[in-house]
């Protein structure tokens, strides 16, 4: 019985899965979860994991970065993985990258169940466009031929942050400032974003500043606390990161909508938007995603869904190499 390896590999976690392969599909053998930066190389990673495992005749992975000629140097990771170097090491005849938008992209073909945001929605064959805030801000595209789909990988995640208010116009100066020139989407939907939103707001005057909350700031996760009390809307700051949040997020997500126009629908992935569901569901998520003047025509029936399933990447790479060894 052929085996197939798979993998999920982001920036603050990689997850890899060995599986058989049957007639009847996937059978999962062994999984785990690893923290990615406490391993210097990927390949050290992988024979952790792989252990005395020999027989593997296919490996597909999902990387959160750019692929050129099979051969990715991650964003947020000090990784360079090369395919071939992997296949000659590891004695695995085929292996293959995708980018984790890619990925995640042939793992939503693979699921079911979502979380429909917009109620104008209509069901649909074609296109479907995929937006994931998480470590990073990913995007890719499931085009549709007419009986399956294709996935396509992009970094429109480093596209330029457009403002929509006078607010925003702010948020770019500060932004701008910080970065030293161009403020890409990824400075703010992202992990690192709620924090860059909370500073932008402190400094503008938005609130007073909570002291204690100023102080758990410099022991915890900050970006979590952050969306954490805005959820909660117990500190007008970090109530009001949330909603800018969202109200970008839902913006970028339209963006995408008008650049594609996904029948098939706008799906947003990530380890982020499960967490703050709930705000999403508010309501100002969409009024971003809609707010595109004389063309809001052309999206308001668009599908807007959550995808909660942590493992639509490594479903997709695991789909990806099944298939892949048919051929």
């Amino acid at each position: 019985m052929k085996q197939i390896l798979a993998g999920d590999i982001g920036g603050t976690k990689t997850v890899l899965a060995l599986y058989q392969v049957s007639d009847d599909g996937l059978k999962e053998v062994k999984k785990s979860m690893f923290a990615s930066g406490q391993h210097e190389h990927f390949e050290d990673l992988l024979r952790e994991f792989l252990g005395s495992a020999t027989q593997i005749d296919m490996a597909c992975f999902g990387i959160a970065g750019p692929i050129k000629e099979q051969r990715c140097i991650t964003t947020n990771l000090p990784w360079t993985i090369d395919a071939l170097e992997i296949s000659q090491s590891l004695k695995i005849p085929k292996v293959h990258l995708l980018n984790d938008l890619e990925a995640a992209a042939y793992g939503i073909l693979q699921l079911n169940q979502f979380h429909e945001l917009n109620p104008s929605a209509i069901e649909r064959a074609g296109h479907i466009g995929v937006i994931a805030a998480g470590t990073g801000l990913g995007q890719a595209v499931l085009f549709f031929d007419g009986k399956k789909h294709h996935a396509m990988p992009s970094e429109g995640g480093h596209c330029d942050f457009a403002p929509q208010s006078l607010q925003e116009d702010q948020l770019l100066v500060f932004l701008r400032e910080r970065f030293k020139g161009h403020v890409s989407l990824e400075r703010i939907l992202s992990g690192d974003g709620f924090g860059h939103l909370y500073d932008f707001l402190k400094a503008s005057g938005f609130a007073q500043v909570n002291p204690e909350l100023e102080a758990k700031m410099q022991t915890g996760d900050r970006n979590a606390l952050i969306s954490q009390m805005g959820l909660e809307q117990s500190d007008p700051i970090c109530t009001e990161a949330l909603r800018l949040f969202c109200r970008i997020y839902g913006a970028e997500a339209g963006n995408l909508a008008l650049k594609v126009l996904p029948l098939g629908g706008v799906y947003i992935a990530g380890g982020i938007a499960p967490k703050i569901r709930q705000a999403l569901e508010s309501g100002i998520f969409m009024e971003g995603f809609l707010d595109k003047g004389r063309m809001t025509r052309a999206i308001e029936q668009i599908p807007v869904r959550i995808v909660d399933d942590p493992e639509a990447p490594l479903l997709g790479a695991a789909y990806f190499a099944k298939v892949s060894l048919k051929d």
